[in-house]
């Protein structure tokens, strides 16, 4: 299902559409996707919400092999993901958005994310990134073990894969949705 809501941008009051938009995920469950940009001042929102009661939770992928790339990945605007082999941590914050992809994207985005970040950076940031670009690639290769960790206190996100191990989520920081 699809509907569009018109609604006032958050910055600039322009009239701009909400798209509302119901997905299945296979094996999991509906979710709405909700998404906007405002022509006018550039804003975006996207999110992504589970259409049952969820709870917080937190999912663990090891992912071993090229195939687990392919592992679908939905991430609300309160989840976390982690990657401690390579000392990737993003938490939601105010510009958080929701998205829909696999395990290869979220490798994508996190080298998008090294790019932009290191364009002025010092040699050693500079070296550190290579470092980073050079063992995401390996993960890609299907060379190097990592574990994908999905953590949610609204229990919107979900990696989807029965080889991933859902246990409880036990925050080591207030949770955001209640603040």
């Amino acid at each position: 299902m699809q509907k569009i809501v018109p609604g006032p941008c958050p910055y600039c009051n322009t009239e701009i559409p909400y798209l509302y938009q119901t997905e299945n995920i296979p094996y999991f469950s509906d979710i709405l996707i909700i998404s906007a940009t405002c022509p006018s001042c550039g804003y975006r929102y996207v999110d992504t919400q589970m259409l049952k009661d969820a709870g917080p939770v937190r999912y663990e992928l090891a992912v071993t092999k090229k195939e687990d790339l392919d592992v679908r990945v939905v991430r609300s605007m309160t989840g976390i993901i982690e990657i401690p082999e390579l000392g990737v941590r993003i938490d939601p914050g105010p510009a958080c958005q929701g998205f829909v992809t696999n395990v290869e994207g979220v490798l994508d985005r996190i080298g998008q994310a090294i790019t932009a970040a290191i364009r002025d950076g010092t040699p050693e940031e500079r070296e550190n990134a290579r470092v980073l670009f050079a063992k995401i690639a390996a993960v890609k290769a299907g060379e190097m073990p990592v574990t994908v960790i999905l953590q949610d206190p609204a229990g919107n996100s979900v990696l989807v894969s029965d080889k991933a191990q859902k246990t409880a989520f036990v925050p080591d920081e207030p949770d955001p949705c209640k603040t």
